[in-house]
């Protein structure tokens, strides 16, 4: 692409960004005004009701054991005896 191709892309991207921009800011000021027109919140006073604390026994709670999954196993492979071979002893 030639250069002036190149320079005329940009400067599209660079205006369109720069709306995009001015859209946003207007956009943050609307949002704000309509933050400061709301009257800030005021708590209603209640009264404290004084509360007293009665100890309260613990019981220890009932530990449920887990039940315990079993596992799947391999079938048992069979063991094919080795042949054996009569020790002879050398007398």
């Amino acid at each position: 692409m030639s250069q002036k191709k190149l320079v005329k892309q940009l400067s599209k991207k660079l205006e369109k960004l720069e709306s995009d921009k001015g859209k946003l800011v207007i956009k943050l000021a609307k949002a704000k005004e309509r933050l400061d027109k709301k009257p800030p919140v005021k708590k209603p006073t209640t009264k404290k009701i004084i509360v007293k604390k009665v100890a309260v026994k613990k019981t220890a709670a009932k530990k449920v054991p887990a039940k315990k999954v079993s596992a799947k196993k391999a079938p048992a492979k069979k063991r094919v005896p080795s042949k054996v071979t009569p020790a002879t002893s050398a007398a």
